[in-house]
């Protein structure tokens, strides 16, 4: 992801006699992705479209590994019958001793209703605190050319120690309409919300009809306008990697992660936080583990996970 706000973390109403065609009809226009993470390995996931990063490069500590081995799968600590995600990170500072970790989906996705169940943590695992780590769920497209105005990226990133200005726990929305590095030069939109959200949290993204909206756990904490709104399709991704203006000094190693519940996609439906819950528990209650109806464009995107 380019990064936030300092760096750019990088979619029938009619009378109806007969039924059946109806249910067809809907059938064949669905475009939703759901992923409950009830898998045991990587190997797993990846047969569902997921793709680990491997490819060294922005954001976070230069020259540090992307690290497939990262990801992983355990039981929900709250419900044990449960399985969630985990995204391990850890460094002692030093660039060939850092992992950082990234997972994508497809890059096939644009306007829609977006949604994660997100487990964030203020603390490392172990080792000493305070390093800027930057935990996430968010949607990007690659960036063809410095500048570009097809680039397009809305980002969910959770700073547990504060940084890009911030001294406090802060979750930051950023909706991308262009950057480059070098000179650093961004066009973007942002707001902050200022609290800590250790434990689980539901984050909700809508796009629909030149408007981005951000909430979390049900409040709407931003709203971004047709300046920064997505133009070309983007993968789905989440990461966890550290700031690398904000490392502590110790050569000591520590280690964070986070972890995912569910993901959810509907490309048809602007659905609100309380309905996004109600779909996904269908979804759980059918025993559905998961679903992705959501079709590919038109050539076939190459599936994308570096930024």
């Amino acid at each position: 992801m380019i990064r936030s706000s300092l760096l750019p973390s990088l979619f029938i109403a009619t009378t109806v006699l007969i039924a059946i065609p109806v249910i067809e009809a809907k059938a064949s226009n669905s475009k939703i992705m759901f992923d409950d993470f009830s898998y045991k390995t990587l190997t797993d996931a990846q047969k569902n479209g997921w793709v680990p990063r491997t490819q060294v490069g922005h954001p976070g500590i230069k020259n540090a590994i992307w690290w497939s081995e990262g990801i992983s799968f355990h039981p929900d600590q709250d419900d044990t019958k449960n399985t969630v995600m985990r995204l391990t990170s850890k460094t002692d500072g030093s660039p060939e001793n850092t992992r950082h970790t990234q997972i994508c989906h497809q890059r096939k996705y644009l306007e829609g209703t977006y949604a994660a169940r997100l487990y964030f943590n203020d603390k490392p695992d172990f080792g000493p605190d305070g390093d800027g780590i930057v935990e996430t769920f968010y949607t990007i497209s690659p960036l063809e050319a410095p500048m570009d105005k097809n680039y397009s990226e809305m980002d969910f990133e959770y700073l547990a120690n504060g940084g890009w200005g911030e001294k406090e726990n802060v979750l930051f929305s950023t909706s991308w309409e262009t950057f480059q590095l070098e000179p650093w030069t961004k066009v973007n939109a942002f707001d902050t919300y200022v609290k800590s959200l250790q434990g689980w949290n539901t984050v909700v993204l809508q796009v629909f009809d030149e408007k981005i909206r951000y909430f979390i756990n049900g409040h709407l904490f931003s709203e971004h306008g047709s300046d920064v709104y997505p133009e070309v399709a983007m993968s789905l991704n989440f990461n966890l990697w550290f700031i690398p203006e904000q490392i502590v000094t110790s050569t000591e190693m520590r280690q964070y992660h986070q972890e995912v519940d569910w993901v959810y996609f509907n490309g048809n439906k602007n659905l609100s936080y309380k309905e996004v819950v109600k779909e996904v528990a269908k979804l759980r209650e059918s025993n559905i583990q998961q679903k992705d109806t959501v079709p590919h464009w038109q050539p076939k995107l190459d599936s994308y996970c570096g930024l």
